[in-house]
């Protein structure tokens, strides 16, 4: 999988000038520190990187809003 989901999203917070630290629970989208556009390249990379299928019916972008949340809709499938 070369990068693992933490290192991804981290490192979209730095390129969007949001080095500082990220706790687990901390809003990514609803507080600003990530765009739209960037949900967008997360889902493209959790689908092509790390081979999470985000077509479910069930599935909401709400649900990427944590460092917590992305990370636990990989645990179970990985």
């Amino acid at each position: 999988m070369g990068k693992d989901i933490r290192s991804l999203i981290l490192g979209m917070l730095a390129e969007r000038g949001h080095a500082g630290p990220v706790g687990d629970h901390d809003s990514l989208f609803f507080s600003g520190k990530l765009d739209s556009l960037a949900a967008t390249e997360v889902m493209m990379a959790l689908e092509r990187d790390f081979g999470i299928d985000l077509a479910d019916a069930d599935f909401d972008v709400t649900q990427l809003d944590t460092l917590a949340q992305i990370e636990a809709l990989a645990a179970p499938r990985a």
